[in-house]
């Protein structure tokens, strides 16, 4: 059976917390790993790497130490940083971006869960 070549393609995503604990970030972070993976049927042996931002109000848990519990990540390089401060911007908001190989032709599904849909409503919705 022929594959289609493989491409290294960047995916984004983003969802909210609703607490500044452990748990809630852990929630927020597992739906939006699952939502990424489950979208794009990604496998954990084609996950080069993936960046965690989050908002200043988030520092109960690294959201890589989440990400780092996945089957097949245990190789993914993973990175945790806080982002810029800007007036107005959403609350306990957890970013990621994901670098995989995958399929050219495959089409990326990009989540933008819970309250962070409002900062891409053009991608809110995933499968």
């Amino acid at each position: 059976m022929n594959q289609a070549p493989l491409k290294l393609r960047a995916l984004r995503g983003a969802t909210t917390a609703f607490a500044n604990t452990a748990s809630a970030m852990a929630e927020a972070v597992e739906e939006l790993l699952d939502a990424l993976i489950n979208d794009n049927a990604l496998e954990g042996s084609l996950v080069l790497s993936a960046t965690f931002s989050v908002t200043a109000d988030l520092n109960a848990i690294f959201p890589a130490s989440i990400a780092r519990r996945r089957p097949g990540w245990d190789g993914v390089a993973l990175l945790d940083c806080q982002q810029m401060q800007v007036e107005g911007d959403l609350p306990r908001c957890i970013r990621v971006m994901v670098q995989a190989w995958m399929p050219e032709s495959q089409p990326i599904h990009q989540p933008y869960l819970r309250a962070a849909a409002r900062l891409r409503p053009d991608r809110s919705g995933h499968n």
